[in-house]
C-alpha cells in the first residue's frame, strides 16, 4: 500500500513542474509529537509565497514572502502577526561534525540519516527531484527562522540544549532538502512527519495576503 501511494505521489510531484503559473502546489503532511495526537500540516506554494496552515483557509497560518525573505506568523485569535527576517548566525563550533548518509529506497526514493557528531538527528525517506520548488521554499522558510531558532536554543536551560535541534533547525536542514523532498521524517526528539498527498489547485491570491488591518509586530522587538 505504501509503495503504491508513494509512487503515485512522486509522479504527481514531478509532473507539477509543467503546470501553469496560475496554479499553486498543495502538499499535505501528517505530523505528531510524542504523546500528542497527530495533526495535518498543509503547504501552499507559489513562486512568490509559501503558506503553512492546518488545512483551514480561515485559520491561523505562517506566510513566507519569498521575494522579501520575510516570514509572518499570523495569529488571528490574538489579533496580531509576528514578522521574522533573516539574521546572521554564529559559526559552527570547531568540534561540529555533520554528514548526510543516503541509500537507495523503494520507488526511486532515498533512505537518509542526518548525523552530527555520531548522533542521528533525523532519518527517513526522501524523493529526489520531486517538487523541487517546494523543497526550496521549505529551505527558505527555515533560513529566515534559523536565527530565531538559535536564540531560543541559546536561551534554553543547558540540560535542554541539544545539538540535534541546531542541526535540524539552524545549520544542517539544507543538506536534507537539497537531497530531495521529505516523505518521512523522524527527528531525535521524537517528532514524526509523513507525506500524505500532493496536488495542484487554481491560485487563490487571498490565501497569500495578511488580513487587512492586522497589526504586524517585529519579532526582534
Amino acid at each position: 500500500m505504501m509503495r503504491r501511494w508513494l509512487t503515485r505521489s512522486i509522479g504527481l510531484a514531478l509532473i507539477a513542474g509543467a503546470a501553469q503559473a496560475a496554479d499553486m502546489t498543495v502538499l499535505r503532511y501528517v505530523e505528531q509529537y510524542p504523546g500528542d495526537p497527530p495533526y495535518v500540516t498543509r503547504l501552499l506554494v507559489t513562486p512568490a509565497f509559501m503558506r503553512m496552515d492546518s488545512g483551514e483557509d480561515a485559520g491561523d497560518f505562517v506566510l513566507l514572502d519569498r521575494r522579501e525573505k520575510t516570514v509572518y506568523n499570523v495569529m488571528l485569535g490574538s489579533g496580531m502577526a509576528m514578522a521574522f527576517v533573516p539574521g546572521r548566525l554564529p559559526a559552527r563550533p570547531a568540534a561540529w561534525r555533520a554528514r548526510l548518509e543516503t541509500r537507495p529506497g523503494a520507488a526511486s526514493t532515498l533512505n537518509y540519516r542526518l548525523l552530527v557528531n555520531r548522533s542521528v538527528c533525523s532519518e527517513g525517506k526522501l524523493a529526489p527531484g520531486a517538487a523541487p520548488d517546494v523543497a526550496r521554499a521549505l529551505g527558505e522558510l527555515k533560513s529566515v527562522l534559523a536565527v530565531t531558532q538559535y536564540r531560543v536554543w541559546q536561551a534554553s536551560p543547558r540540560e535542554m540544549q541539544n545539538d540535534c535541534d541546531l542541526a535540524n533547525l539552524v545549520w544542517e536542514f539544507g543538506r536534507v532538502l537539497k537531497a530531495g523532498l521529505p516523505l518521512e521524517e523522524t527527528e531525535a526528539g521524537g517528532r514524526v512527519r509523513q507525506f500524505e498527498s500532493e496536488s495542484r489547485m487554481p491560485l487563490d491570491p487571498a490565501l497569500f495576503s495578511l488580513p487587512e488591518g492586522l497589526p504586524v509586530l517585529n519579532a526582534d522587538s
